[in-house]
């Protein structure tokens, strides 16, 4: 996942959005009743994670709308790694505005699933990815990073695109409360990320996938309030540990070495950072933070944490040290494959003058200990889009209002 830094006013209408995506499926969704979701095949022998259990009821005035890639893919990840991410479009058909109360991602093949992101394209805007999925040979197009279309992802001017929902191993369905959800326009499309990850099997081939997704629809009332994403980020500069060593221990080098896997947008992402996050030079260390000003009024609903294998803790603070200071998001024992959306017991209302700070902390020591990282050669983790890199991200659900 690319840092999705743009703030959240910029997201205007388009509010909507899976993601860990794939190319084009063309209207090959179905409104169905309250039936089982599309079973999950295999396991998943990197994370040790199981199929999305069944849906939750419907809801007064819901409905479902099931989608699924056109044909498999087998993912064939780029310079000899073991990492692709791979975005397909699937058109939902709807011809008329409809709000995403829940969301469900279900693999078919979950031993090469690392994780998956859905977003929602604003209909403006979909002639862009449909543009872009015709000029790429096969089915979808790799996209590490974002979208991987210029003009469409979160990060751009416009904010063409929103994150709406992250799968990874044993998540079930993401299921929002209250009156609201993501306003999908007629003519919206999702796109759906996923990135595969064959670290497990040397970079060989372990089969195809043909993920499936269901959307939890609902048409709304003119009081249903529309959510957007906003993630909140702070650097990785996590450097080796005392007894490791080698040429990617080098913060440059290994730099270097995400710009080589995934592109100059993703190998540039851990000093913007450092400027972004105010911060003159690398900290290099267990615990990075980063403090983000409230710019607009708006309502907190929850939100949730998203790291790599060697992330231990993730917290979201609402105004740090002042009289009024506030945990809004803490996970203080990290586990990759049990993220989920974490609400808060009540919405919170901030605006200008607050401030969210993120704060991550790894533990490089944890390389040694797992099988899919054991095998790599120790480097200065960084922020990057593979297994073996890091990230740290809040991504909170919230609600913009009149001031």
């Amino acid at each position: 996942m690319k840092k999705p830094d743009s703030p959240p006013w910029r997201f205007g209408a388009a509010t909507t959005v899976l993601a860990m995506a794939f190319t084009v499926v063309a209207a090959c969704g179905t409104d169905t009743g309250n039936e089982a979701a599309p079973a999950a095949a295999g396991s998943h022998s990197a994370h040790a994670g199981e199929p999305s259990g069944p849906p939750q009821p419907l809801r007064a005035g819901e409905r479902f709308l099931d989608l699924r890639m056109t044909e498999a893919y087998t993912p064939a990840p780029p310079e000899g790694g073991t990492d692709e991410y791979r975005c397909q479009v699937i058109d939902p058909g709807l011809t008329k505005t409809a709000f995403l109360t829940g969301t469900q991602v279900v693999p078919e093949n979950i031993a090469i699933a690392h994780h998956a992101v859905v977003y929602a394209v604003r209909p403006d805007v979909a002639a862009l990815v449909r543009e872009q999925d015709e000029k790429t040979p096969g089915l979808g197009w790799r996209c590490f990073g974002g979208t991987g279309v210029p003009g469409a992802d979160v990060e751009e001017e416009e904010g063409n695109a929103a994150w709406v929902d992250t799968w990874t191993p044993n998540a079930t369905e993401t299921l929002f409360a209250d009156d609201a959800g993501f306003k999908l326009e007629a003519g919206s499309l999702i796109i759906l990320q996923l990135h595969y990850n064959l670290l497990v099997t040397d970079g060989k081939s372990a089969g195809s996938d043909r993920t499936a997704v269901r959307l939890r629809l609902t048409d709304g009332t003119p009081q249903t309030r529309e959510f957007v994403t906003w993630p909140l980020d702070a650097p990785t500069d996590l450097p080796c540990t005392a007894d490791e060593s080698g040429p990617l221990c080098d913060r440059a080098a290994s730099i270097a070495d995400v710009t080589k896997r995934f592109g100059e947008e993703v190998g540039s992402t851990a000093d913007e950072q450092l400027e972004e996050c105010g911060q003159s030079a690398p900290k290099p260390g267990n615990t990075q933070t980063c403090d983000h000003a409230v710019p607009a009024p708006m309502t907190l609903f929850g939100g949730f944490g998203h790291m790599h294998l060697l992330g231990r803790a993730i917290k979201v603070e609402l105004n740090p040290g002042t009289p009024n200071a506030e945990v809004v998001l803490d996970v203080p024992r990290f586990d990759f494959d049990d993220q989920r959306l974490i609400k808060l017991p009540s919405p919170v209302d901030i605006g200008p003058g607050d401030t969210l700070r993120v704060t991550c902390t790894h533990d490089a020591g944890l390389r040694k200990l797992l099988p899919q990282l054991s095998k790599l050669p120790p480097r200065y983790v960084v922020w990057g889009d593979g297994t073996s890199d890091e990230m740290c991200t809040g991504i909170m659900t919230v609600s913009l209002r009149e001031s």
